[in-house]
C-alpha cells in the first residue's frame, strides 16, 4: 500500500503537500528503472524522516563509513534491507533508523509511503517511508564501522540553487542530480530522492541544470574541500 498513512490535515504545514501528493504517485515519478523479470530483487527500505528546527524543516542524512565494501562514503537516507520479523516497509525503516542513528521510534510519526523504488547498482527494490519527527531524540553513528556521520540537513539548504548541480560516469551513460550541502556530497539513489520530494514539497527554488559535472573530479574536490576545512590546508 503507498499513499497518505495519516490525513495530511494532521501533518504540519509544510509537510501537507507531500503528503497529499502521494497518494498519486507511482515509481516512474522518481526512477526510469523497473526491477528485471529475469533474476528476484531483494525488498529494503528507507527512513525519510523529516523534522523542523530553529532554522526550518530539515531531512536526516547519514554519511556511509569508508571502509565498507559497499557504497563505502557514500550518503543515505537511514534504511536498510528486510528482515523476516519485520512487519512491513514502515517497521524496516524505523528498525534500520533506530540502528543505524539511534533515533528513537517513539518520536517519529510515519505519515506516508511512497512506490517501491528500484535500485539497479545493488539489486534492491527499496520503499521510501516519509515521516514527521514529532518528538526529535539525539542521533549519532551508532556503529562507527558502518556509519561514519549523521546530519539533520535543513531542507532550505538542499533547496540553494548553489549547492546543485548534475554529475555524469564516464562512459556509463548515467547522469543524475547532486548536492554539496554541510560537508556532504550527496548523489545517487538518495540525491534523485531528494530532488523529486524537493520538487513535489513545494520546497524547489530555479537551478542550474547546465551545471554537470564529472562525478569522479565533483567528489575529488568536495573531499580536498573537507581537508582543508579540517585541517587548514590541502594535502
Amino acid at each position: 500500500m503507498t499513499g497518505p498513512l495519516v490525513h495530511p490535515d494532521e501533518t504540519p504545514h509544510w509537510l501537507r503537500g507531500l503528503v497529499e501528493v502521494s497518494a498519486e504517485l507511482d515509481a516512474a515519478t522518481f526512477t526510469r528503472f523497473a526491477p528485471p523479470r529475469d533474476r528476484p530483487t531483494r525488498d529494503a527500505s528507507v527512513l525519510v524522516l523529516f523534522g523542523d528546527d530553529h532554522h526550518g524543516p530539515d531531512v536526516l542524512l547519514l554519511r556511509r563509513a569508508d571502509t565498507l565494501d559497499s557504497h563505502a562514503g557514500q550518503v543515505a537516507f537511514p534504511g536498510g534491507g528486510v528482515e523476516a520479523a519485520d512487519g512491513g516497509p514502515v517497521d524496516t525503516a524505523l528498525r534500520e533508523a533506530e540502528e543505524e542513528t539511534g533515533v528513537d521510534p517513539a518520536g517519529v510519526r510515519p505519515v506516508a509511503v511512497l512506490p517501491q523504488l528500484y535500485v539497479p547498482v545493488s539489486g534492491f527494490a527499496v520503499t521510501p517511508v516519509l515521516a514527521h519527527w514529532q518528538r526529535p531524540s539525539p542521533v549519532r553513528a551508532v556503529d562507527p564501522r558502518e556509519t561514519a556521520t549523521v546530519a539533520r540537513v535543513p531542507v532550505a539548504e538542499l533547496a540553494e540553487p548553489s549547492n546543485r548541480f548534475q554529475v555524469y560516469k564516464r562512459g556509463s551513460g548515467w547522469k543524475g542530480p547532486a548536492f554539496e550541502v554541510d560537508g556532504l556530497f550527496v548523489w545517487g539513489f538518495t540525491a534523485g530522492l531528494l530532488s523529486v520530494l524537493l520538487n513535489l514539497g513545494g520546497w524547489e527554488r530555479d537551478w542550474d541544470t547546465t551545471d554537470v559535472r564529472d562525478l569522479d573530479v565533483a567528489l575529488a574536490e568536495h573531499e580536498a574541500r573537507v581537508r582543508r576545512a579540517v585541517f587548514g590546508r590541502g594535502e
